[in-house]
């Protein structure tokens, strides 16, 4: 059963494409693990991934932390992520669990770090953060963080990149209705949650760029990667066929065969209980 406050819609946007997103998507930057562990004054004992997906915000932790669980509440983006922990080596501390992020089955007061990457938004805030204060440490910090989509390279491929994601937005309202499709909440509000749930003694906006290196097939896999487009799919459209094509061969006319360096931004919204 999903508990009060999830949306199935959001779970099930995540399904079928773990592959995909796995191969495509950033893994999260080990500056963000500075960040959180100066915030914090020590190697955490504890650090929660909520909605961890396949795991790519989780594994950054290995050797950082004592132990590490992700929790996630898709069937398909957990199993990819066990998968991959079993076939990594060292990787005893990390576990992945399926849960929710305003239900989670810890302890009071056991957690010293939790984070959110690229996925507070699909959560219900206001109970989110309540189960957060509950399972923090005194001192413990809670950081949601997100990179800017699409990624810096220019702007004529940008456009497109938005264009795409926009037109798959367009084709799910036509084909769905309200109640079925999933609900993706401000992420410029994120802030003001932290600092309306009055659990954080101290919250902060922190904003820095990732140096990533970026092909066309990258490039393009990253806008094909996006829950929308992969919605369209999943519904049986035809209607971003075209559009998917003629971004690929954007971006390949853009990449000339080349492996460039891409600006990712990333954005943290990070509170200190």
């Amino acid at each position: 059963m999903i508990p009060e406050g999830n949306l199935r819609s959001n779970v099930e946007r995540f399904t079928g494409y773990q592959s995909l997103y796995d191969k495509y998507r950033p893994e999260a930057p080990q500056r963000v693990v500075d960040l959180i562990t100066n915030y914090l004054g020590k190697k955490p004992s504890l650090v929660v991934d909520l909605g961890c997906g396949t795991g790519l915000s989780s594994f950054v932790w290995k050797g950082q932390a004592s132990r590490i669980i992700g929790i996630e509440p898709n069937a398909d983006m957990i199993g990819k992520a066990r998968e991959k922990l079993a076939q990594t080596d060292g990787a005893g501390a990390i576990s992945f669990i399926p849960g929710y992020s305003n239900r989670l089955e810890l302890d009071s007061g056991t957690v010293d770090v939790i984070t959110c990457s690229q996925s507070f938004h699909w959560m219900e805030p206001v109970s989110t953060l309540k189960e957060a204060s509950r399972v923090l440490t005194d001192g413990g910090v809670f950081a949601a963080y997100d990179c800017d989509w699409p990624p810096t390279v220019h702007w004529t491929l940008e456009s497109a990149y938005n264009k795409l994601i926009e037109k798959a937005d367009a084709v799910i309202a036509a084909l769905t209705t309200e109640e079925d499709r999933a609900i993706k909440r401000n992420k410029d509000q994120h802030l003001k949650q932290l600092q309306d749930s009055g659990a954080f003694r101290f919250t902060k906006e922190i904003v820095f760029h990732n140096v990533e290196t970026c092909d066309a097939d990258r490039y393009a896999g990253l806008a094909f990667s996006q829950g929308g487009v992969q919605t369209v799919l999943k519904l049986g459209s035809k209607e971003l066929d075209t559009d998917i094509a003629a971004f690929r061969s954007m971006a390949e006319m853009y990449f000339q065969g080349q492996t460039l360096d891409v600006l990712f931004s990333y954005r943290v919204r990070l509170g200190v209980k």
